[in-house]
Protein backbone atom coordinates (compact mmCIF):
# COMPACT_ATOMS: atom_id res chain seq x y z
CA UNK A 1 0.00 0.00 0.00
CA UNK A 2 1.59 3.67 -1.21
CA UNK A 3 1.81 5.75 2.00
CA UNK A 4 0.04 9.22 0.73
CA UNK A 5 2.36 11.98 -0.55
CA UNK A 6 2.72 15.85 1.13
CA UNK A 7 0.96 14.71 4.47
CA UNK A 8 1.00 17.32 7.03
CA UNK A 9 0.63 14.63 9.53
CA UNK A 10 3.44 12.62 8.57
CA UNK A 11 5.89 15.79 7.28
CA UNK A 12 8.86 15.95 9.53
CA UNK A 13 6.61 13.90 12.39
CA UNK A 14 7.19 10.17 13.05
CA UNK A 15 5.47 10.43 15.80
CA UNK A 16 2.22 11.67 14.51
CA UNK A 17 2.10 14.50 16.74
CA UNK A 18 1.08 18.30 15.93
CA UNK A 19 4.66 19.66 15.07
CA UNK A 20 5.86 22.71 17.45
CA UNK A 21 4.48 26.21 16.88
CA UNK A 22 7.10 28.80 14.90
CA UNK A 23 7.19 32.33 14.41
CA UNK A 24 9.23 33.87 11.76
CA UNK A 25 11.59 37.08 12.64
CA UNK A 26 12.27 39.36 9.96
CA UNK A 27 15.74 38.20 8.09
CA UNK A 28 15.89 35.33 10.76
CA UNK A 29 14.48 31.40 10.22
CA UNK A 30 11.61 30.44 12.06
CA UNK A 31 11.78 30.02 15.86
CA UNK A 32 10.67 27.69 17.42
CA UNK A 33 7.92 28.93 20.52
CA UNK A 34 7.72 26.90 24.22
CA UNK A 35 5.15 27.19 26.42
CA UNK A 36 3.88 30.82 27.05
CA UNK A 37 4.80 31.93 23.68
CA UNK A 38 8.84 32.71 24.98
CA UNK A 39 11.20 31.33 22.07
CA UNK A 40 12.46 27.79 23.63
CA UNK A 41 15.60 27.78 24.96
CA UNK A 42 15.01 31.26 26.98
CA UNK A 43 13.71 31.46 30.48
CA UNK A 44 11.81 34.88 31.20
CA UNK A 45 13.59 37.13 33.54
CA UNK A 46 12.50 36.69 37.40
CA UNK A 47 9.83 39.42 38.84
CA UNK A 48 11.25 41.73 40.85
CA UNK A 49 9.92 41.60 44.46
CA UNK A 50 7.72 44.18 45.46
CA UNK A 51 9.32 46.93 47.91
CA UNK A 52 8.63 46.51 51.29
CA UNK A 53 6.70 49.36 53.06
CA UNK A 54 8.30 51.38 55.45
CA UNK A 55 6.64 51.90 58.91
CA UNK A 56 6.28 55.77 59.21
CA UNK A 57 4.12 54.89 62.61
CA UNK A 58 6.12 57.35 65.46
CA UNK A 59 4.54 56.04 68.70
CA UNK A 60 5.75 59.17 70.74
CA UNK A 61 3.94 61.41 67.83
CA UNK A 62 0.76 62.58 67.77
CA UNK A 63 -2.40 61.82 65.34
CA UNK A 64 -2.60 62.17 61.71
CA UNK A 65 -5.53 62.93 61.23
CA UNK A 66 -5.49 65.56 64.51
CA UNK A 67 -2.57 67.58 62.75
CA UNK A 68 -4.02 67.49 59.29
CA UNK A 69 -6.91 69.23 60.97
CA UNK A 70 -5.20 71.79 62.66
CA UNK A 71 -3.33 72.91 59.60
CA UNK A 72 -6.31 73.52 58.06
CA UNK A 73 -7.17 70.43 55.78
CA UNK A 74 -10.78 70.43 56.98
CA UNK A 75 -12.54 68.72 59.95
CA UNK A 76 -11.13 65.65 62.14
CA UNK A 77 -13.84 63.39 60.07
CA UNK A 78 -12.91 64.78 56.81
CA UNK A 79 -9.15 63.77 56.90
CA UNK A 80 -9.97 60.54 58.60
CA UNK A 81 -11.88 60.29 55.06
CA UNK A 82 -8.78 61.58 53.40
CA UNK A 83 -6.38 59.01 55.07
CA UNK A 84 -8.57 56.07 54.85
CA UNK A 85 -9.27 56.77 50.33
CA UNK A 86 -5.67 56.74 50.65
CA UNK A 87 -4.94 60.40 49.71
CA UNK A 88 -2.59 61.20 52.66
CA UNK A 89 1.28 60.55 51.99
CA UNK A 90 3.93 60.56 55.01
CA UNK A 91 7.65 60.57 53.76
CA UNK A 92 6.03 58.92 50.16
CA UNK A 93 4.15 56.19 51.95
CA UNK A 94 0.59 55.86 51.23
CA UNK A 95 -0.74 55.82 54.87
CA UNK A 96 -4.69 54.38 55.21
CA UNK A 97 -4.58 53.80 58.97
CA UNK A 98 -6.16 56.01 61.31
CA UNK A 99 -4.19 55.47 64.30
CA UNK A 100 -0.97 56.13 62.83
CA UNK A 101 1.24 58.52 64.55
CA UNK A 102 3.83 61.23 63.14
CA UNK A 103 6.25 63.92 64.13
CA UNK A 104 5.79 66.88 62.44
CA UNK A 105 8.56 68.47 62.92
CA UNK A 106 10.86 65.37 61.40
CA UNK A 107 8.12 63.98 59.11
CA UNK A 108 6.67 65.29 55.21
CA UNK A 109 3.13 65.02 54.59
CA UNK A 110 1.29 65.53 51.05
CA UNK A 111 -2.72 65.40 51.09
CA UNK A 112 -3.51 65.08 46.80
CA UNK A 113 0.37 65.41 46.13
CA UNK A 114 0.43 69.10 48.17
CA UNK A 115 2.68 69.59 50.61
CA UNK A 116 0.97 69.96 54.30
CA UNK A 117 3.03 72.41 56.80
CA UNK A 118 2.26 70.52 59.77
CA UNK A 119 4.95 72.71 62.27
CA UNK A 120 3.57 75.50 63.96
CA UNK A 121 6.39 76.85 64.60
CA UNK A 122 6.80 77.81 60.68
CA UNK A 123 6.11 81.08 59.48
CA UNK A 124 5.72 83.04 56.14
CA UNK A 125 5.48 86.82 55.05
CA UNK A 126 5.39 88.75 52.20
CA UNK A 127 6.90 91.95 52.75
CA UNK A 128 7.12 95.04 50.34
CA UNK A 129 10.58 96.62 50.71
CA UNK A 130 10.77 100.28 50.58
CA UNK A 131 13.82 101.94 48.37
CA UNK A 132 16.96 102.82 49.79
CA UNK A 133 16.37 100.16 52.71
CA UNK A 134 19.18 96.92 52.57
CA UNK A 135 18.09 93.39 52.52
CA UNK A 136 19.73 92.61 56.03
CA UNK A 137 17.95 91.86 59.33
CA UNK A 138 19.92 94.56 60.89
CA UNK A 139 22.90 96.50 59.28
CA UNK A 140 26.53 97.44 60.46
CA UNK A 141 26.64 100.52 59.11
CA UNK A 142 23.42 101.62 60.18
CA UNK A 143 21.54 102.12 57.46
CA UNK A 144 17.14 100.95 57.82
CA UNK A 145 17.12 97.18 56.90
CA UNK A 146 14.28 95.32 56.65
CA UNK A 147 15.09 94.00 60.19
CA UNK A 148 13.69 97.33 61.03
CA UNK A 149 10.34 96.37 59.83
CA UNK A 150 9.62 92.83 61.16
CA UNK A 151 8.92 93.94 64.75
CA UNK A 152 9.66 92.11 67.99
CA UNK A 153 8.26 88.56 66.60
CA UNK A 154 9.87 85.77 68.81
CA UNK A 155 10.73 83.97 65.55
CA UNK A 156 14.63 84.31 63.57
CA UNK A 157 13.22 85.28 60.25
CA UNK A 158 15.02 85.62 57.18
CA UNK A 159 15.05 86.83 53.57
CA UNK A 160 14.36 84.71 50.77
CA UNK A 161 16.85 86.15 48.19
CA UNK A 162 17.95 90.15 48.26
CA UNK A 163 16.94 93.10 46.32
CA UNK A 164 19.23 95.74 46.13
CA UNK A 165 18.76 98.93 48.28
CA UNK A 166 17.41 100.70 45.07
CA UNK A 167 15.05 97.97 44.06
CA UNK A 168 11.77 97.89 45.88
CA UNK A 169 9.04 95.09 46.00
CA UNK A 170 7.87 92.07 46.98
CA UNK A 171 10.52 90.22 49.56
CA UNK A 172 9.29 86.90 51.36
CA UNK A 173 10.64 86.17 54.87
CA UNK A 174 10.17 82.79 56.88
CA UNK A 175 12.00 80.55 59.40
CA UNK A 176 11.63 77.96 57.01
CA UNK A 177 15.12 77.33 55.64
CA UNK A 178 14.83 74.36 53.13
CA UNK A 179 11.61 76.26 51.39
CA UNK A 180 13.90 79.35 51.37
CA UNK A 181 16.90 77.64 49.62
CA UNK A 182 15.08 75.91 46.99
CA UNK A 183 13.22 79.53 46.41
CA UNK A 184 16.45 81.29 45.78
CA UNK A 185 18.37 78.36 43.81
CA UNK A 186 18.27 78.54 39.81
CA UNK A 187 17.70 75.00 39.73
CA UNK A 188 14.26 74.83 40.33
CA UNK A 189 13.16 77.86 38.17
CA UNK A 190 11.46 79.67 40.35
CA UNK A 191 10.18 82.52 38.61
CA UNK A 192 10.57 86.56 39.90
CA UNK A 193 8.74 89.02 38.08
CA UNK A 194 10.04 92.50 38.13
CA UNK A 195 8.41 95.81 36.57
CA UNK A 196 11.26 98.11 34.85
CA UNK A 197 11.07 101.85 34.22
CA UNK A 198 14.03 102.12 31.50
CA UNK A 199 15.11 105.08 28.83
CA UNK A 200 13.09 104.96 25.49
CA UNK A 201 12.36 104.25 22.69
CA UNK A 202 12.74 100.84 23.19
CA UNK A 203 14.98 99.80 20.07
CA UNK A 204 13.26 96.94 17.60
CA UNK A 205 15.11 93.30 18.77
CA UNK A 206 16.10 94.53 22.53
CA UNK A 207 12.97 91.57 23.50
CA UNK A 208 13.84 88.92 21.20
CA UNK A 209 17.86 89.34 22.63
CA UNK A 210 17.00 88.95 25.75
CA UNK A 211 14.79 86.20 25.21
CA UNK A 212 17.45 84.29 22.95
CA UNK A 213 20.01 85.28 25.70
CA UNK A 214 23.01 88.16 26.00
CA UNK A 215 26.76 87.53 27.12
CA UNK A 216 27.68 89.30 30.54
CA UNK A 217 30.84 89.14 32.67
CA UNK A 218 29.92 86.48 34.89
CA UNK A 219 28.40 84.46 32.24
CA UNK A 220 25.29 83.90 29.98
CA UNK A 221 21.49 84.88 30.49
CA UNK A 222 18.20 85.18 29.79
CA UNK A 223 14.71 85.90 30.19
CA UNK A 224 11.87 83.70 30.63
CA UNK A 225 9.72 86.48 29.58
CA UNK A 226 9.88 90.00 28.07
CA UNK A 227 7.16 92.54 27.36
CA UNK A 228 6.63 96.05 27.03
CA UNK A 229 3.06 97.13 29.85
CA UNK A 230 3.47 101.33 28.66
CA UNK A 231 5.25 103.30 26.80
CA UNK A 232 5.65 107.56 26.83
CA UNK A 233 7.76 109.99 25.25
CA UNK A 234 11.26 109.32 26.72
CA UNK A 235 10.27 106.40 28.26
CA UNK A 236 9.21 102.83 28.51
CA UNK A 237 7.83 100.48 31.24
CA UNK A 238 8.72 96.81 30.96
CA UNK A 239 7.57 93.52 32.43
CA UNK A 240 10.65 91.05 32.88
CA UNK A 241 10.17 87.35 34.30
CA UNK A 242 13.44 85.43 34.95
CA UNK A 243 13.99 82.57 37.61
CA UNK A 244 17.46 83.71 37.88
CA UNK A 245 19.07 85.24 41.29
CA UNK A 246 22.44 87.01 40.36
CA UNK A 247 23.32 90.30 41.39
CA UNK A 248 21.51 93.22 40.40
CA UNK A 249 20.90 90.85 37.01
CA UNK A 250 18.31 92.52 35.71
CA UNK A 251 19.81 95.92 35.80
CA UNK A 252 22.81 94.17 34.15
CA UNK A 253 21.08 92.85 31.40
CA UNK A 254 18.77 95.94 30.65
CA UNK A 255 22.23 98.06 30.51
CA UNK A 256 23.75 95.56 28.50
CA UNK A 257 21.24 96.45 26.00
CA UNK A 258 21.39 100.02 26.17
CA UNK A 259 18.49 100.71 28.03
CA UNK A 260 19.23 101.24 31.77
CA UNK A 261 17.13 100.97 34.73
CA UNK A 262 15.12 104.02 35.51
CA UNK A 263 13.20 102.48 38.61
CA UNK A 264 12.98 98.74 39.42
CA UNK A 265 9.62 96.74 40.98
CA UNK A 266 9.32 93.53 42.26
CA UNK A 267 6.04 92.30 41.78
CA UNK A 268 6.25 88.53 42.11
CA UNK A 269 7.80 85.54 43.23
CA UNK A 270 6.57 82.36 42.31
CA UNK A 271 2.84 82.19 42.96
CA UNK A 272 3.00 85.14 45.41
CA UNK A 273 1.94 88.57 44.13
CA UNK A 274 3.07 92.11 46.04
CA UNK A 275 -0.89 93.13 45.47
CA UNK A 276 -1.69 96.59 46.75
CA UNK A 277 0.77 95.78 49.93
CA UNK A 278 2.15 99.10 50.55
CA UNK A 279 5.64 100.29 51.07
CA UNK A 280 7.35 99.02 54.19
CA UNK A 281 4.48 96.62 55.27
CA UNK A 282 4.11 92.77 55.90
CA UNK A 283 1.18 90.19 56.00
CA UNK A 284 1.07 86.32 56.15
CA UNK A 285 0.73 84.73 53.22
CA UNK A 286 -2.22 82.28 53.56
CA UNK A 287 -2.14 78.75 53.11
CA UNK A 288 -2.51 77.99 49.63
CA UNK A 289 0.18 80.77 48.71
CA UNK A 290 2.55 78.37 51.40
CA UNK A 291 0.98 75.20 49.13
CA UNK A 292 1.86 76.97 45.79
CA UNK A 293 5.24 78.14 46.96
CA UNK A 294 5.84 74.37 48.14
CA UNK A 295 4.76 72.75 44.79
CA UNK A 296 6.57 75.63 42.74
CA UNK A 297 10.19 74.61 45.24
CA UNK A 298 9.30 70.96 43.99
CA UNK A 299 8.74 70.15 48.16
Amino acid sequence: MSTPRNNPRNSGNSGGRPAKKATHRKGKGPVAQGRHGAPAGTQRPPSRPAPEPVDVHDPDGVRLQKLLAAAGIGSRRVCEQLIADGRVTVDDQVVTELGVRIDPLKQVVHVDGERVVLDENRVYFAFNKPLNVVSTMEDDLGRESVGDFVGDRKERLFHVGRLDADTAGLLLLTNDGELANRLQHPRYGVQKTYVAVVRGPLEHGVGRALREGIELEDGPVKVDSFKVVDSQPGWVMLEVVLHEGRNRIVRRMLEAVDHPVESLVRTDVGPVQLGDLRPGKMRPLSSSEVKALYKAAGL
